[in-house]
């Protein structure tokens, strides 16, 4: 089995932040992300492998193969095309609370965003709680 590459690190959050966002804007945003996800979850923010920015931590294991590992419960990267949010489960079940969210697109179960003033960040808060309780049902203990 190949080893999962996307570890949590103890790489500095605000120097990868000033190396890796390519505008003002997109640090600025993820200035704000950090203090967001940070005061919603209790969690400092930690580094996931070279590019994620994750808070928490539950561990997983697939149901399709014998792959398992840790994860961030949430999360969020300052891409060079946009920034990418790791609030929401995927789940059809959850599809309505994207409902209300703003401009986004969407991956499987990514949102992405080109800037935070474009999204309703309660309704993000409320993504982000579906998606902590789901990962706690689901997986238990989360840290």
């Amino acid at each position: 089995m190949a080893e999962i590459k996307t570890k949590q690190t103890d790489a500095d959050v605000y120097e990868f932040i000033r190396a890796f966002a390519d505008s003002e804007q997109k640090r600025q945003d993820s200035y704000e992300l950090i203090r967001i996800m940070q005061e919603f979850t209790g969690f400092e923010p930690k580094m996931w492998g070279p590019s994620i920015i994750g808070f928490g931590k539950y561990h997983y294991q697939s149901e399709r193969s014998s792959q398992q590992g840790d994860w961030p419960l949430v999360g969020f990267s300052p891409r060079k095309a946009a920034i990418s949010l790791y609030v929401y489960t995927g789940s059809p079940k959850h599809a309505h609370l994207l409902d209300g969210l703003g401009k986004f697109k969407m991956g499987k179960a990514c949102i992405y965003i080109k800037k935070l003033a474009d999204i309703n960040i309660e309704q993000m808060k409320v993504l982000m709680q579906a998606s902590i309780d789901f990962l706690h049902e689901k997986y238990g203990k989360i840290d």
